[in-house]
């Protein structure tokens, strides 16, 4: 005896092969870089930024950043990206960079010498920069 009853099994679903019969798995070519390394390379296009409170701050105690520096932040924060952190704490020299990962701006520098905020809330994750 047959159980089943006309429109309550629902009809089967054919996919089409997304591979042809005669390609193996094999075949198919896999990506030369690997995942992580196009996320590298997509996140290294984007520019760090300055928030315009960590301008002032870096103002106020007399701080220049050049592009190397930049660059090697820029770094720092793309690796804390890869870990999947949020906001950053980034140590470069005597400086302390709060960094929002996802926004790629910089919120707020202070130095060694600075003697308010040397307590730091809201970040998941930290880098040190050799």
């Amino acid at each position: 005896m047959d159980a089943r009853v006309s429109g309550f099994w629902p009809e089967p679903v054919i996919l089409e092969n997304p591979r042809p019969a005669n390609q193996s798995r094999r075949d198919v070519k896999a990506p030369k870089a690997s995942f992580n390394e196009l996320l590298q390379r997509e996140l290294g296009n984007v520019t760090l930024k300055l928030s315009a409170h960590a301008e002032k701050r870096l103002r106020e105690r007399n701080i220049t950043l050049n592009d190397a520096d930049m660059e090697k932040i820029s770094r720092a924060v793309n690796l804390a990206a890869s870990k999947g952190v949020r906001n950053s704490l980034v140590i470069y020299h005597d400086l302390a960079l709060v960094t929002s990962v996802q926004n790629r701006t910089v919120v707020t520098a202070l130095d060694r010498h600075s003697e308010t905020g040397r307590v730091f809330t809201n970040i998941d994750g930290a880098v040190i920069v050799e």
